[in-house]
């Protein structure tokens, strides 16, 4: 079976002047890699050593990139073995920085602490009175306010040692304490929970979030404003897009076989295979979630499926039906469906072009492998020589892996409520993570002109995908470094399998004549 993409043919000089250009912007982007560099360093000095640790981190993180793209710009190519060493190494050194940023961190806190409770016991004196009598502010007449009996029992959560609470504000149906952090972000958080369910049981749930101005406040509110469990109708639903995407995905299976499914079902079997392998990935993806989630004791919705004629499916859309208890579990939850779905996938390419010869069922164009960076160095390093003629013969698997490499692509897009965007979230915090969902949205806005597909993303995303996920019950608690870099090269992952090689790239690697 031959996959026909199209030909693609460039003159000696377009190709020459394409090099050109293409060298000329890898060196800007070098240029202005060493900019942000210096403009880091130059904002870190003021904060001494953390600060000087925490640009580090950063630098360690673009090193084997700024090294990779500058080997291109003297004519160096790193092989794979190369760019592998240099991610472990920079894994290993951010990971290193960290242990150092924090230790050093906890230090300078502990020294600020003694000072700022030195400097503000006269202060606490003063505001004794103000704690017992709470701010006012004008309240919805339709929202009941938390009674006074369980407004007092609440106050008395607070310590020295905790949380100094120094103003109350009604909001919504619970209320804000503004007021002083006296401990780790975590332990505080547990004895605050503990003793509030000791006063007033499991009728209040506490968040321990950051205000506007970057202080942390506590955050009272009533149990009954949980996320809702799914209802019936939604349940149907999901039935309904899940028995549509097996649909989509016999009919993606067709098409690569060169048939159509739903006028010729009669061949059922042949399409079977491929099908079964798009529905693994699927599986495997849901599954790393709901396992994380268990772990955690957080309820997941079920998975409501995107079906797709191009690929089967474009993942599924599962929204939390419980509180995510801090962000180090909103990471582990969001990161395991990717991270499983994505190693089912690389293990189905590896292994279908490990299988791949003269002769096999599929018979492809070059051009298929310039359709993205990851699978097309993959493929290269594999197939070798093999990738220098117009057509490649393939294995089934190695399609099936490159079709669900892209359905995890699209899922660590750093927008909203997807993957990426949780794992964003779960890093960096919410105000970051709504700037990258803007900036994903203008970038696929843009890719629409070229790719329908893009558009279709950002329809997703406008309109069902765009909020970020509710704030954790502890948001000041943020994911270790570990974590942080696994975030990372998930998104490097991500960008990796969805951007093409350029012909001249591919060219430089051997894919194609």
């Amino acid at each position: 079976m031959c996959l026909v993409l199209g030909q693609m043919s460039v003159g000696a000089k377009s190709l020459e002047m394409f090099t050109t250009s293409e060298t000329s912007l890898v060196s800007l982007i070098v240029l202005a890699t060493f900019g942000i560099l210096g403009w880091g360093f130059y904002r870190a000095k003021p904060f001494g050593k953390l600060g000087i640790l925490a640009w580090l981190q950063s630098v360690v993180l673009i090193s084997p990139w700024l090294l990779l793209f500058g080997s291109f710009v003297v004519g160096i190519y790193i092989n794979t073995v190369g760019v592998l060493f240099l991610l472990v190494a920079s894994t290993g050194a951010y990971i290193w920085l960290g242990n150092r940023l924090r230790a050093s961190g906890q230090d300078a806190v502990i020294r600020g602490r003694a000072t700022e409770m030195s400097a503000n016991s006269a202060q606490e004196a003063r505001l004794a009175e103000k704690i017992q009598k709470p701010a006012q502010s004008p309240l919805n007449p339709d929202v009941v306010p938390i009674p006074d009996e369980e407004l007092s029992a609440i106050r008395g959560i607070f310590g020295i040692d905790t949380f100094f609470a120094t103003e109350t504000i009604p909001y919504q149906q619970g209320a804000i304490f503004k007021g002083n952090l006296r401990g780790e972000a975590e332990a505080v958080y547990e004895r605050l929970t503990s003793s509030l369910q000791g006063r007033v049981g499991d009728r209040y749930r506490l968040f321990l979030v950051e205000n506007l101005d970057a202080k942390p406040v506590v955050i009272i509110l009533p149990s009954r404003n949980d996320p809702r469990s799914t209802t019936w109708p939604q349940k149907i639903l999901a039935v309904l897009l899940a028995v549509a995407t097996i649909a989509t995905s016999l009919e993606t299976a067709g098409l690569v076989r060169g048939f159509d499914f739903f006028t010729n079902p009669s061949r059922f079997r042949e399409a079977l295979p491929l099908s079964l392998g798009i529905i693994a990935v699927l599986a495997a993806h849901e599954t790393g979630h709901r396992l994380l989630a268990r772990r955690y004791k957080v309820r997941l919705s079920l998975p409501f499926f995107l079906p797709t004629l191009q690929i089967g499916a474009f993942g599924a859309i599962t929204r939390f039906e419980s509180l995510v208890p801090n962000r180090k579990v909103l990471f582990d939850i969001a990161a395991a469906g990717p991270i499983a779905g994505g190693i089912v996938s690389l293990v189905m390419l590896l292994v279908g072009l490990l299988l791949s010869h003269q002769g096999s069922l599929f018979q492809v164009p070059v051009e298929f492998f310039q359709g993205s960076i990851l699978v097309g160095t993959l493929a290269r390093v594999v197939l070798g020589s093999a990738m220098q003629g117009p057509l490649v013969d393939v294995h089934p698997l190695t399609v099936i892996g490159w079709l669900g490499l892209v359905i995890t692509a699209l899922n660590l897009m750093p927008a909203g409520q997807l993957d990426g965007g949780r794992i964003v979230q779960a890093i960096y915090g919410r105000k970051t993570a709504g700037r990258t969902t803007v900036t994903t949205l203008i970038v696929l806005l843009i890719a629409s002109l070229a790719n329908p597909l893009a558009l279709y993303w950002a329809i997703v995303i406008i309109f069902l995908q765009r909020d970020l996920e509710r704030p954790s019950l502890n948001e000041l608690t943020e994911p270790d470094d570990t974590r942080a870099a696994l975030g990372l090269l998930a998104l490097f992952l991500m960008i990796t399998t969805l951007l093409p090689l350029t012909p001249s790239l591919a060219g430089r690697l051997g894919i194609g004549g």
